[in-house]
């Protein structure tokens, strides 16, 4: 059976737990540990949701927050309906295949 993965990144909520707010807050913890990064690539970080993220800047993230990758990320997958098979029948449904009766009214 067919899965949906999907996840969600958490980064602004542990940021909040440590008492930062913006990312001018969130750079120099960068910068010390190495990670250099554009304040418009950490602000995309904070904002949204990274497709691609480098172990890396995981593991710096994790240092800083004093956290685990679990706790920036969360994931959750669900099964999807099984598809129908070429040439395989699908159930009819009697009640939209008939008419409805139309009523005929004399003209006065």
């Amino acid at each position: 059976m067919p899965r949906q993965i999907s996840y969600r990144w958490r980064l602004r909520e542990p940021m909040a737990a440590r008492g930062m707010f913006t990312v001018a807050e969130l750079i120099p913890h960068l910068t010390e540990r190495g990670t250099t990064l554009s304040s418009s690539q950490v602000h995309r970080l904070v904002s949204g949701t990274p497709e691609r993220l480098s172990l890396p800047v995981l593991a710096t993230l994790c240092d800083i927050l004093d956290c685990t990758p679990t706790d920036l990320i969360t994931t959750s997958a669900q099964n999807l309906p099984a598809r129908r098979a070429a040439g395989e029948e699908a159930p009819i449904n009697l009640a939209a295949r008939r008419p409805t009766r139309v009523r005929l009214t004399p003209e006065g």
